[in-house]
């Protein structure tokens, strides 16, 4: 089998070789061969390279892809090794729809009943409101780690 060179790998795959470094620096891909101290490839990292891409245009943290990989028994069929995951992703993603709802309807609120003049006089009202009513969550956070909700009720600003 020939031996690609790590910038070979890249260029096919569409990657840097940095981040082909960085996923073997992390376990993602097996050490390479060293041929005269340069990394050596055979055809089978372009399959586990195609796994990890496409786990990470799924959303797949580095984290998660690691688990698909090693979070499992030998014995672990790939099928149930996504569903898993990907019941997870869903829940997360369903989490995270949720949060867009209620911010989306936070802002349409705000457009609808916000008169206040000035930024100051925002705050005042925010804040005699005492922060109740609508969900106001980060959407990038992990939803999974924080369940707490904070509210936030503009309809009284003015």
């Amino acid at each position: 089998m020939p031996q690609l060179s790590i910038s070979e790998v890249a260029r096919r795959v569409g990657l840097r070789p940095s981040a082909i470094r960085y996923y073997e620096q992390i376990g993602l891909l097996p050490p390479a061969l060293r041929i005269t101290g340069q990394r050596r490839y055979d055809a089978s990292v372009f399959h586990r390279l195609a796994i990890i891409q496409r786990a990470r245009q799924l959303g797949f943290t580095l984290d998660e892809i690691r688990q698909l990989f090693f979070g499992f028994g030998n014995a672990t069929r790939a099928s149930q090794r996504w569903r898993k995951l990907s019941r997870q992703k869903i829940a997360e993603l369903d989490d995270l729809t949720r949060g867009i709802k209620a911010v989306r309807r936070l802002l349409k609120n705000m457009m609808k009943n916000c008169r206040c003049q000035t930024l100051d006089q925002c705050g005042k009202g925010i804040f005699r409101s005492g922060c109740k009513g609508v969900v106001a969550r980060s959407l990038t956070a992990n939803h999974r780690r924080s369940r707490k909700k904070f509210a936030l009720d503009l309809s009284d600003s003015e």
